[in-house]
């Protein structure tokens, strides 16, 4: 079983045994997550999809204040490298790498990654995460993909990560296609009713998927929960 604790927007903390994971940190500019205190969060690694501020806005200050290590791709590492983070690893596209948590599968994305002064992020992406506690996706931002499929050829997945907000990335109609092309019926909704753009009728999402099928997973911010 994996711990999971929501920080809103796309930031995650997922406890894989005696490890801390969080994914796409983005706390002090989002204000529905202004009650978390970013100093609690503690993690051992910090796994960045792509560039956009509302994802990486506080990965400098989790390494370096916990001795975490960054993973992200080649772009996002060496812009953080320069600003001084010493603990990271360099994936891309495909590549896969063993951690002591588990192994990481970084996979394709649809989305743009521009880093904050608006250096190239690279190319966007996901992960895949098969560790013993369980196995997982974590879309990052993006839009509905073929891609998805192959996830499927590779993996046995309990649940996924996708995002429903609509607009920037898919939205609930896409995310049920997704889950079906990555194979598993447990969708964690990310990135939504952060900001107007992505707000959406939750009510109704709920009713689509239910309607499909699938289990939409909606965490309150700050609420944990084990899967």
């Amino acid at each position: 079983m994996i711990k999971i604790t929501y920080y809103g927007h796309s930031s995650f903390l997922l406890e894989i045994g005696d490890k801390r994971i969080v994914f796409d940190p983005f706390f002090r500019s989002n204000p529905k997550a202004s009650h978390i205190d970013i100093n609690e969060i503690r993690p051992d690694y910090v796994l960045v999809s792509h560039g956009h501020n509302d994802h990486v806005e506080d990965v400098e200050f989790l390494v370096n204040s916990t001795d975490a290590v960054l993973v992200s791709n080649f772009e996002i590492v060496n812009w953080f490298a320069e600003k001084g983070v010493k603990n990271h690893h360099s994936m891309n596209h495909g590549g896969s790498k063993v951690f002591d948590f588990g192994k990481v599968k970084y996979v394709n994305a649809i989305h743009s990654s521009t880093l904050p002064d608006g250096t190239s992020g690279g190319n966007p992406g996901g992960f895949v995460i098969k560790s013993e506690k369980g196995c997982f996706y974590f879309a990052g931002d993006t839009a509905l993909s073929y891609d998805m499929k192959l996830i499927k050829e590779e993996f046995d997945l309990d649940f996924a990560f996708l995002p429903i907000g609509d607009n920037y990335t898919m939205g609930m109609e896409d995310a049920i296609k997704a889950a079906d092309f990555v194979g598993t019926d447990k969708i964690i909704g990310m990135h939504y009713n952060t900001f107007p753009d992505i707000e959406i009728d939750l009510e109704n999402a709920k009713k689509v998927a239910l309607q499909a099928g699938k289990e939409l997973i909606l965490i309150n911010i700050g609420e944990t929960i084990t899967l």
